[in-house]
Protein backbone atom coordinates (compact mmCIF):
# COMPACT_ATOMS: atom_id res chain seq x y z
CA UNK A 1 0.00 0.00 0.00
CA UNK A 2 2.73 2.48 0.97
CA UNK A 3 4.57 1.85 -2.30
CA UNK A 4 1.41 2.75 -4.24
CA UNK A 5 0.79 5.89 -2.15
CA UNK A 6 4.39 7.00 -2.71
CA UNK A 7 3.87 7.08 -6.48
CA UNK A 8 1.96 10.32 -6.01
CA UNK A 9 3.95 13.57 -5.82
CA UNK A 10 2.88 14.49 -2.28
CA UNK A 11 6.06 16.50 -1.74
CA UNK A 12 4.68 19.31 -3.91
CA UNK A 13 0.95 18.69 -3.55
CA UNK A 14 -1.00 18.27 -0.33
CA UNK A 15 -4.15 17.74 -2.42
CA UNK A 16 -4.31 16.21 -5.88
CA UNK A 17 -7.15 16.62 -8.39
CA UNK A 18 -9.11 13.47 -9.20
CA UNK A 19 -11.30 13.03 -12.28
CA UNK A 20 -14.11 10.48 -11.93
CA UNK A 21 -15.10 8.85 -15.22
CA UNK A 22 -17.83 6.31 -15.99
CA UNK A 23 -15.97 3.02 -16.57
CA UNK A 24 -18.33 1.96 -19.38
CA UNK A 25 -19.09 5.16 -21.30
CA UNK A 26 -15.96 7.20 -20.37
CA UNK A 27 -18.27 10.15 -19.55
CA UNK A 28 -16.60 12.53 -17.11
CA UNK A 29 -18.86 12.71 -14.05
CA UNK A 30 -17.04 14.97 -11.62
CA UNK A 31 -13.74 16.35 -10.37
CA UNK A 32 -12.70 16.47 -6.73
CA UNK A 33 -9.55 16.29 -4.58
CA UNK A 34 -7.81 13.62 -2.55
CA UNK A 35 -5.19 13.88 0.14
CA UNK A 36 -3.09 10.90 1.14
CA UNK A 37 -5.68 9.69 3.66
CA UNK A 38 -8.49 9.86 1.10
CA UNK A 39 -6.45 7.93 -1.45
CA UNK A 40 -5.58 5.30 1.14
CA UNK A 41 -9.26 4.78 2.04
CA UNK A 42 -10.16 4.66 -1.66
CA UNK A 43 -7.52 2.02 -2.35
CA UNK A 44 -8.55 -0.09 0.65
CA UNK A 45 -12.31 -0.01 0.02
CA UNK A 46 -12.56 0.56 -3.76
CA UNK A 47 -15.08 3.26 -2.86
CA UNK A 48 -14.22 6.86 -3.76
CA UNK A 49 -13.16 8.97 -0.79
CA UNK A 50 -12.21 12.61 -1.26
CA UNK A 51 -11.00 15.53 0.80
CA UNK A 52 -13.71 18.17 0.91
CA UNK A 53 -12.19 21.65 0.76
CA UNK A 54 -15.46 23.22 1.90
CA UNK A 55 -16.07 20.77 4.77
CA UNK A 56 -12.35 20.53 5.64
CA UNK A 57 -12.53 16.78 6.20
CA UNK A 58 -12.40 13.35 4.63
CA UNK A 59 -15.58 12.70 2.64
CA UNK A 60 -16.86 9.40 1.30
CA UNK A 61 -18.79 10.05 -1.88
CA UNK A 62 -22.39 9.06 -1.20
CA UNK A 63 -22.14 9.18 2.60
CA UNK A 64 -25.41 11.17 2.74
CA UNK A 65 -27.11 10.24 -0.53
CA UNK A 66 -25.88 6.63 -0.77
CA UNK A 67 -24.80 7.47 -4.34
CA UNK A 68 -21.53 5.61 -3.93
CA UNK A 69 -18.73 5.44 -6.48
CA UNK A 70 -17.29 1.93 -6.96
CA UNK A 71 -13.76 2.26 -8.32
CA UNK A 72 -12.88 -0.10 -11.15
CA UNK A 73 -9.50 1.36 -12.09
CA UNK A 74 -6.95 3.88 -10.77
CA UNK A 75 -4.83 5.81 -13.29
CA UNK A 76 -2.18 8.46 -12.61
CA UNK A 77 -0.87 11.06 -15.04
CA UNK A 78 2.71 11.48 -16.27
CA UNK A 79 3.52 14.14 -13.63
CA UNK A 80 2.25 11.95 -10.79
CA UNK A 81 -0.01 14.72 -9.51
CA UNK A 82 -3.45 13.96 -11.01
CA UNK A 83 -5.59 10.84 -10.78
CA UNK A 84 -8.25 9.44 -13.08
CA UNK A 85 -10.58 6.91 -11.50
CA UNK A 86 -12.93 4.83 -13.60
CA UNK A 87 -16.04 4.15 -11.58
CA UNK A 88 -19.44 2.54 -11.45
CA UNK A 89 -21.76 5.23 -10.14
CA UNK A 90 -24.70 4.43 -7.89
CA UNK A 91 -27.42 6.98 -8.59
CA UNK A 92 -25.96 10.27 -9.81
CA UNK A 93 -22.62 12.00 -9.31
CA UNK A 94 -23.79 15.59 -8.86
CA UNK A 95 -25.40 16.95 -5.69
CA UNK A 96 -27.93 18.74 -7.92
CA UNK A 97 -29.39 15.38 -8.93
CA UNK A 98 -27.81 15.34 -12.38
CA UNK A 99 -25.73 12.47 -13.69
CA UNK A 100 -22.63 14.63 -14.17
CA UNK A 101 -21.39 17.80 -12.47
CA UNK A 102 -20.58 19.20 -15.93
CA UNK A 103 -24.05 20.32 -17.02
CA UNK A 104 -23.72 24.07 -17.67
CA UNK A 105 -22.83 25.49 -21.08
CA UNK A 106 -20.09 28.04 -20.35
CA UNK A 107 -21.01 30.45 -23.18
CA UNK A 108 -24.80 30.30 -22.86
CA UNK A 109 -24.89 29.76 -19.12
CA UNK A 110 -27.73 27.28 -19.60
CA UNK A 111 -28.13 23.69 -18.41
CA UNK A 112 -27.53 20.94 -20.97
CA UNK A 113 -28.90 18.11 -18.82
CA UNK A 114 -31.93 17.49 -16.65
CA UNK A 115 -32.20 16.67 -12.96
CA UNK A 116 -32.65 12.91 -12.60
CA UNK A 117 -32.95 12.62 -8.82
CA UNK A 118 -34.49 14.90 -6.19
CA UNK A 119 -31.65 15.18 -3.67
CA UNK A 120 -33.42 17.45 -1.16
CA UNK A 121 -34.36 14.60 1.16
CA UNK A 122 -30.91 13.03 0.86
CA UNK A 123 -28.86 16.04 1.88
CA UNK A 124 -31.35 17.80 4.13
CA UNK A 125 -32.83 21.24 3.67
CA UNK A 126 -29.88 23.14 5.22
CA UNK A 127 -27.22 21.61 2.97
CA UNK A 128 -29.50 21.85 -0.07
CA UNK A 129 -30.24 25.51 0.62
CA UNK A 130 -26.53 26.23 1.07
CA UNK A 131 -25.75 24.67 -2.33
CA UNK A 132 -28.54 26.74 -3.94
CA UNK A 133 -27.07 29.88 -2.37
CA UNK A 134 -23.65 29.00 -3.80
CA UNK A 135 -25.19 28.50 -7.24
CA UNK A 136 -26.82 31.94 -7.06
CA UNK A 137 -23.49 33.76 -6.81
CA UNK A 138 -23.37 34.36 -10.54
CA UNK A 139 -27.12 34.63 -11.11
CA UNK A 140 -28.91 37.77 -12.34
CA UNK A 141 -29.45 40.05 -9.29
CA UNK A 142 -32.54 41.52 -10.96
CA UNK A 143 -34.30 38.15 -10.71
CA UNK A 144 -32.65 36.59 -7.64
CA UNK A 145 -32.73 38.14 -4.17
CA UNK A 146 -29.93 35.80 -3.07
CA UNK A 147 -27.72 36.94 -5.96
CA UNK A 148 -28.50 40.59 -5.21
CA UNK A 149 -27.61 40.12 -1.56
CA UNK A 150 -24.39 38.23 -2.31
CA UNK A 151 -23.29 40.83 -4.83
CA UNK A 152 -24.08 43.72 -2.46
CA UNK A 153 -21.17 42.90 -0.18
CA UNK A 154 -20.53 42.13 3.48
CA UNK A 155 -22.28 45.17 4.96
CA UNK A 156 -25.57 44.44 3.19
CA UNK A 157 -25.43 40.77 4.18
CA UNK A 158 -24.66 41.54 7.83
CA UNK A 159 -27.34 44.22 7.97
CA UNK A 160 -29.93 41.58 7.03
CA UNK A 161 -28.56 39.10 9.59
CA UNK A 162 -28.86 41.71 12.37
CA UNK A 163 -32.30 42.78 11.12
CA UNK A 164 -33.61 39.20 11.05
CA UNK A 165 -32.07 38.44 14.47
CA UNK A 166 -33.97 41.44 15.85
CA UNK A 167 -37.26 40.33 14.28
CA UNK A 168 -36.75 36.82 15.68
CA UNK A 169 -36.12 38.30 19.13
CA UNK A 170 -39.30 40.38 18.99
CA UNK A 171 -41.33 37.35 17.91
CA UNK A 172 -39.82 35.36 20.77
CA UNK A 173 -40.61 38.13 23.27
CA UNK A 174 -44.21 38.28 21.98
CA UNK A 175 -44.45 34.48 22.49
CA UNK A 176 -45.95 34.11 19.01
CA UNK A 177 -45.08 30.56 17.97
CA UNK A 178 -45.88 30.95 14.27
CA UNK A 179 -43.89 34.17 14.05
CA UNK A 180 -40.98 32.62 15.97
CA UNK A 181 -40.78 29.83 13.38
CA UNK A 182 -41.20 32.22 10.43
CA UNK A 183 -38.58 34.69 11.66
CA UNK A 184 -36.18 31.90 12.64
CA UNK A 185 -36.39 30.55 9.07
CA UNK A 186 -35.55 34.05 7.76
CA UNK A 187 -32.62 34.29 10.18
CA UNK A 188 -31.25 30.86 9.24
CA UNK A 189 -31.48 31.70 5.53
CA UNK A 190 -29.57 34.97 5.95
CA UNK A 191 -26.93 33.30 8.14
CA UNK A 192 -26.46 30.70 5.38
CA UNK A 193 -26.07 33.52 2.85
CA UNK A 194 -23.34 35.00 5.07
CA UNK A 195 -21.63 31.60 5.34
CA UNK A 196 -21.96 31.10 1.59
CA UNK A 197 -20.33 34.45 0.89
CA UNK A 198 -17.26 33.17 2.79
CA UNK A 199 -17.50 29.62 1.35
CA UNK A 200 -17.98 28.14 4.82
CA UNK A 201 -20.01 24.94 4.55
CA UNK A 202 -22.68 24.36 7.24
CA UNK A 203 -21.02 20.99 7.68
CA UNK A 204 -18.20 22.81 9.47
CA UNK A 205 -20.73 24.31 11.91
CA UNK A 206 -22.06 20.80 12.54
CA UNK A 207 -18.51 19.61 13.18
CA UNK A 208 -17.97 22.40 15.72
CA UNK A 209 -21.23 21.60 17.50
CA UNK A 210 -20.29 17.92 17.55
CA UNK A 211 -16.90 18.81 19.04
CA UNK A 212 -18.67 20.53 21.91
CA UNK A 213 -20.84 17.54 22.84
CA UNK A 214 -18.33 16.31 25.42
CA UNK A 215 -17.39 19.77 26.69
CA UNK A 216 -19.48 21.58 29.28
CA UNK A 217 -20.77 24.98 28.18
CA UNK A 218 -19.00 26.68 31.07
CA UNK A 219 -15.67 25.01 30.27
CA UNK A 220 -16.04 25.90 26.58
CA UNK A 221 -16.69 29.56 27.37
CA UNK A 222 -13.85 29.70 29.93
CA UNK A 223 -11.48 28.33 27.30
CA UNK A 224 -12.16 31.40 25.17
CA UNK A 225 -11.14 33.80 27.96
CA UNK A 226 -7.43 34.52 27.80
Amino acid sequence: MQEILNRVDWANHELIPVIAQDHKTNEVLMMAYMNKEALEFSLKTNLAHYYSRSKKRLWKKGESSNHLQHIKEFLIDCDNDTLLIKIEQDGVACHTGRKSCFFTDLKAGSSVSEVEVDTTQMYGVIDTLYHVIQERKNADPSTSWTAKLLQSGDNAILKKVVEEAGEFSFAFKDNDEDEIIYECADLVYHVLVALGSKNISPDRIKQELKRRFNISGIAEKNARIK
